[in-house]
């Protein structure tokens, strides 16, 4: 699985630039640890923990006419170790989408280093966002969350998980731990840390919160709809990179902003607010899983609240500066369109007043006379 970058250079065995180029080598060695560990006996218990989703439940049921048996998950303090794993294992994918699409189509543009940043990135959320949105939209069809809205809160609190859901949750984890090393290895500016540090916290905070507290129905329906949204936009910043004239993409992406910002606000306050605090399961529990009093709803209904205000608060900033920036461009093309028509007045008139003087001069008077 090894992945090397072309270069020159030799840098010193593990200096930082030795790292930066081999960290997709080094992280599939560790990888290949914890795979080979399940090969024996004496480390397979230890290498379990890191590959296989853990606390398993499984549960009978006697609706077919035989007994068939169901397997459910719980989260525990294990998941760590699964989450530490699949970390690795979205590291060597980011390397790979980025060694064999990403730079193969870079060559090809010429990007500039701020366009090639902006390029890179949106490249790689676009394939997680994609990956994602399918993902979490099956498990939605599969689990009839969409086809029941009263599933989000009933039954709370909701400790089993079917495997789909809880391996769900542990890559997304796995995948946003992964951003954190990988500023280092992209080499991303010091301008651009403070801004992926305050989206990747607020993944972590807002997806670790949903799957603690047992809200996990209502995280899925939420992360698949703000994955949505972050796929509409990130494909038309990639289409606009090609072609800097079709603009038409992020239009649609901010009709669809806003309804996801009043989907997310309305679907938490129905599930928190009002589906929460009617349902009989009232009080806190942490050995059942239950968290169902009223500071842990406002605390993750304020969450929900300021982060959607935050990210609204952004997208108009955005859409003044384009504006205002559309504006300026249409101000210098006005102000470019009259001296251009003048400039060409002056040529004009340049080239009938050389004609003049070469009418006025002795040689043409003195042809007239003759």
């Amino acid at each position: 699985m090894g992945i090397r970058k072309k270069t020159n250079k030799n840098p010193p065995v593990l200096s930082h630039e030795f790292v930066i180029q081999n960290h997709a080598d080094i992280v599939s060695c560790v990888a290949m640890v914890f795979l080979l560990g399940l090969m024996f006996e004496v480390t397979s218990k230890f290498a379990v923990l890191f590959i296989t989703v853990q606390y398993n439940v499984t549960i009978s049921t006697n609706e077919a006419p035989g007994e068939t048996a169901v397997n459910h998950f719980h989260h525990g303090i294990k998941d760590l170790a699964t989450i530490f794993f699949y970390m690795l294992v979205a590291i060597i994918m980011h390397a790979i989408i980025q060694e064999y699409v990403l730079d193969k189509f870079n060559r090809k543009k010429h990007f500039s280093k701020t366009k090639h940043s902006k390029f890179n990135e949106s490249g790689q959320l676009s394939a997680f966002y994609l990956f994602s949105f399918g993902w979490g939209t099956s498990i939605l069809l599969s689990e009839n969350f969409l086809s029941n809205p009263v599933s989000l809160w009933e039954g709370y609190p909701h400790t089993l998980m079917p495997f789909q859901m809880k391996f769900y949750y542990i890559c997304q984890l796995g995948y946003w731990l992964h951003a954190l090393p990988e500023m280092y290895f992209q080499k991303t500016k010091k301008e651009d840390i403070p801004r992926q540090l305050v989206y990747i916290c607020l993944y972590l905070v807002h997806i670790a919160g949903a799957y603690i507290l047992n809200l996990n129905r209502l995280g899925l329906v939420l992360l698949v709809c703000h994955y949505f949204v972050e796929l509409l936009f990130h494909i038309s910043r990639l289409v606009y990179f090609s072609n800097e004239n079709r603009q038409l993409g992020f239009t649609i992406w901010a009709v669809f902003f806003v309804l996801g910002r009043l989907l997310t606000l309305s679907l938490s306050v129905l599930t928190v607010g009002f589906g929460l605090s009617t349902a009989d399961s009232q009080g806190f529990d942490w050995a059942a899983g239950n968290f169902n009093v009223l500071f842990v709803r406002v605390t993750v209904l304020s969450a929900i609240c300021l982060t959607q205000a935050f990210m609204m608060w952004k997208f108009i900033n955005f859409q003044l500066r384009q504006w205002r920036e559309h504006a300026q461009t249409q101000t210098l093309k006005k102000k470019q369109a009259p001296s251009k028509s003048k400039s060409k007045k002056d040529k004009a008139n340049g080239v009938n007043g050389v004609n003049s003087h070469q009418a006025d001069s002795p040689r043409a008077r003195k042809e007239k006379s003759s």
